[in-house]
């Protein structure tokens, strides 16, 4: 049983949480939603921008539906990046990259003070092969290089290896090659396609996008700590999926390596694809998307050096609703639940996260979550409990007019780790965090003509 000062912490969370929804609601009340299809900046000579109308079953190139790996997000999706007609091919390059100094407060060395940047960059390219579509997908991170040691400081988050240990309240730099993937679709019937992805690096069917690709998230230099609960297979090194779909639903599986990758961040951790998944998604609407997931990840998590390697069973769900509430003005949430069971025992995350822009300059963030974590993965090594943690944090970014394609901004963020009362001497009752960052990510993208 936990405090009722920890119970009056868990209420608070839970309230922010409502309040973040509550006023995306109000919001998006206000004025009509935008007419449908992604929105291109004008020509020369015309006074409003085009609007581009674009279905979920066409074989349309870089449509907005389309997320990291095989996952879908809502149709109601601003495209950012440099968008390319070169030779037949279209190629899209896409990103997203903070210079960040982050302090988290916590004793015990769990607490950390650390300048880097959290980064990653996105080349697409994809051709029309008869009645079918042909892509290649190439995604990067330089976190190897700018995120110093075993990560950067994020009290309560979980997951991987780092010299010879497990990490804790902190978030492992990204590999160098996160994405290194192919696929292809065509039609199966007038109102149903199959499609196929693959390769050395990519995203298996299982949960919602990755962090990095969700527009809740976007402005959030910080990862969510149910990263390992949710959508921790954003990066695998090894995978194939197949899967069938309509302008309304998709359902897909996976073979892939379920291995979390070593602390080597250079190479690529190939490995057998012994680990299964299967996914379901629906989009209703143009505005919201839901998905259910389950996957059996073979040895995938590594307690310590001298024991092999766990089995993980994975369930999730996810609903993700963008909406634009006025002109210019977007906003996203994402609701997601993972459950892992390993060695008998089921631990539980539960995310809500949004992000609200009233205009193209100013967007503030927030994430609530709660999260069962095992007292091993939190370094609380004479218990064998489960601990219930939560985490509250929010932000604002302000970003300032494109330059070149490319739009800067600055912002700030808080947080709060609330763990139970057993072992807040170690988080000194809550652990604080506060962060300062510059941002850059492309503009909504432009269409360049090259012979």
């Amino acid at each position: 049983m936990f405090g009722s000062c920890f119970t009056a912490r868990l209420i608070w969370l839970a309230s922010f949480g409502a309040f973040v929804v509550t006023t995306g609601i109000v919001e998006a009340r206000q004025e009509p939603s935008m007419p449908p299809g992604h929105i291109h900046p004008s020509a020369p000579g015309e006074s409003t921008p085009q609007v581009h109308e674009h279905t979920a079953a066409e074989s349309t190139v870089f449509a907005p539906r389309e997320a990291s790996g095989t996952a879908w997000q809502p149709d109601e999706t601003p495209m950012r990046g440099f968008h390319y007609q070169m030779s037949g091919w279209e190629v899209m390059l896409h990103g997203n990259g903070f210079l960040q100094v982050l302090h988290e407060s916590a004793p015990e060395h769990r607490g950390a003070t650390q300048a880097g940047s959290i980064n990653w960059a996105m080349a697409m390219a994809a051709r029309s092969v008869g009645t079918g579509r042909l892509g290649a997908r190439m995604m990067m991170s330089l976190e190897p290089l700018t995120i110093r040691g075993c990560g950067y400081p994020n009290l309560l988050q979980t997951g991987e290896f780092c010299d010879g240990d497990s990490i804790h309240d902190k978030q492992h730099p990204h590999d160098l090659f996160m994405e290194l993937a192919a696929e292809f679709d065509r039609p199966l019937t007038q109102s149903l396609r199959w499609q196929m992805y693959g390769g050395l690096a990519g995203e298996p069917a299982l949960g919602p996008p990755g962090f990095p690709h969700r527009l809740s998230a976007e402005p959030n230099p910080i990862s969510p700590i149910v990263h390992h609960w949710t959508d921790s297979t954003h990066v695998t090194f090894g995978l194939v999926t197949a899967g069938v779909y309509s302008a309304r639903w998709k359902a897909e599986t996976s073979l892939f390596n379920g291995r979390e990758p070593d602390e080597g961040r250079y190479d690529l951790d190939l490995g057998a694809l012994d680990s299964v998944a299967a996914r379901v998604s629906f989009a209703p609407t143009r505005q919201l998307v839901m998905q259910a997931s389950a996957g059996h990840l073979n040895d995938a998590e590594q307690l310590h050096l001298s024991f092999p390697p766990l089995d993980v069973v994975r369930v999730t769900s996810s609903l993700a609703y963008h909406r634009r509430v006025r002109q210019g003005g977007l906003w996203a949430t994402t609701a997601a639940w993972g459950a892992n069971r390993e060695s008998g025992v089921t631990t539980h995350g539960l995310l809500l996260e949004s992000s609200l822009n009233l205009s193209e300059r100013h967007e503030v963030f927030g994430r609530m979550e709660l999260n069962g974590k095992p007292a091993h993965d939190l370094h609380v090594h004479e218990s064998n409990e489960v601990f219930t943690v939560g985490k509250l944090q929010g932000g604002y970014t302000r970003y300032l007019s494109p330059r070149r394609g490319m739009q800067p901004g600055f912002g700030g963020t808080l947080s709060a780790a609330i763990v139970p009362e057993a072992i807040q001497p170690r988080y000194g009752g809550v652990g604080v965090g506060v962060g300062v960052f510059l941002t850059l990510r492309p503009a909504t993208h432009t269409m360049t003509l090259t012979p």
